[in-house]
């Protein structure tokens, strides 16, 4: 097959519109459903990403994506019953894959903006991640492959439209690539910079020359993350998953603090009084989701009010106050933190202090890395340049 024939481009008034190969063969095949625009802009984006991760890691990898940006990627370590927990996973019966943990902390890891996204698996989609997928509004997914009961739980989801591709594992891209804007064709070499050698990090400009292989594994996972999300990008990541990515903000520091908000956020899902939220039965899981992060934020008396409560608790909880939140968020460590580009200032070093970040890999080069590397040895934190940038349009 060389061309498919889409509904329409990004929005309903862009018509015709098709993916289509100028040469050979198109590298996918739908499985069941009807991949739209943005869905295959996802698919193709994700795909890169979990194919790298797989490789730079040797480990199954898996992305959530929306919008042209990842929302959650991971490898699949093991989780814990707490990450078992905040995922809404400790329910499966059957025992959890190494791709159903990657996909399971991909998905979890910012589950407000997982919503309604486009999954990407860099191994054969089981059983169990199946039935992981079903339960979640996505839109589709692409996978090297499928187990017969893996596609069968997959066909079933959304009245039987949900969107499943199988894509060649083996497929290499052209190394030039090209797009059309405003009637005037762009075209670059692509972007196929490898971030999988340790030798990445050996560049450490900061007191702290401290760099565990934890540490290298978790900055190639922010790295590899960034290399597919839109520009500025930041990206946080703690025990072999991002918990926090800032996209396509215009000023680094706004980004850093989006992302920073984002880990801060994941982490206080683990504090005691989110585990132990009393939930009515059979409460929606997107209700479930939105109640905690209004929960955890300022405005938390949106779900605390009498008469609002509840809707969502058997028994009216307590206040998660700002002390208490500090006081959590304190206790997040060892977090590591990539950039697509060199820190102007020293302010996103400062931001970055507070969601527990002891591990930075950034390109360098900024008239005022000085001033990075000083805020660096303030607290401590090993900082690496890679000399890289990663921006992605």
């Amino acid at each position: 097959m060389k061309e498919l024939a889409l509904k329409y481009g990004c929005n309903p008034n862009q018509k015709p519109a098709r993916i289509f190969m100028q040469d050979g063969e198109l590298p996918i095949t739908v499985l069941n459903g009807r991949p739209g625009y943005i869905n295959f802009l996802d698919a193709f984006n994700s795909w890169q990403l979990v194919k790298e991760l797989k490789d730079a890691c040797k480990m199954p990898a898996a992305a959530s994506f929306k919008h042209v940006s990842p929302a959650g990627a991971a490898i699949g370590l093991p989780l814990s019953d707490v990450l078992k927990k905040i995922y809404f996973v400790d329910d499966i019966q059957l025992p959890l894959s190494p791709i159903a943990c990657a996909y399971a902390r991909a998905r979890g890891a910012d589950r407000m903006s997982s919503y309604g996204d486009f999954i990407a698996l860099s191994d054969v989609c089981d059983e169990v991640t199946a039935l992981l997928i079903k339960r979640e509004v996505s839109d589709g997914v692409i996978a090297p492959g499928y187990t017969p009961e893996a596609l069968e739980i997959l066909k079933e989801k959304r009245k039987g439209t949900y969107n499943v591709i199988q894509i060649d594992p083996d497929y290499v891209p052209e190394s030039i690539e090209r797009k059309h804007v405003f009637g005037i064709t762009f075209e670059q070499l692509r972007n196929d910079v490898n971030l999988s050698d340790d030798c990445l990090f050996e560049n450490i400009p900061t007191d702290n020359k401290n760099m565990t292989e934890e540490a290298k594994r978790d900055l190639k996972i922010a790295l590899i993350t960034l290399k597919y999300t839109q520009s500025n990008s930041v990206c946080y990541v703690k025990d072999g998953q991002a918990i926090g990515i800032g996209a396509g903000q215009q000023s680094r520091i706004h980004c850093t603090r989006l992302a920073g908000n984002k880990a801060d956020i994941w982490w206080l899902r683990q504090h005691p009084k989110v585990l132990n939220l009393p939930w009515i039965d059979k409460i929606r899981r997107a209700d479930r989701d939105n109640t905690i992060d209004v929960y955890i934020s300022e405005d938390h008396d949106d779900v605390l009010a009498e008469g609002v409560w509840q809707n969502f608790f058997t028994e009216k909880p307590s206040v998660l106050t700002m002390e208490e939140k500090k006081e959590w968020i304190s206790k997040n460590t060892q977090v590591s933190l990539g950039s697509d580009a060199f820190f102007p200032f020293g302010d996103n070093i400062e931001r970055a202090h507070k969601s527990g970040v002891q591990f930075i890999a950034q390109a360098g080069g900024s008239v005022r890395d000085d001033n990075v590397i000083e805020t660096c040895n303030k607290y401590g934190i090993t900082m690496a340049f890679i000399g890289i940038r990663l921006f992605h349009h």
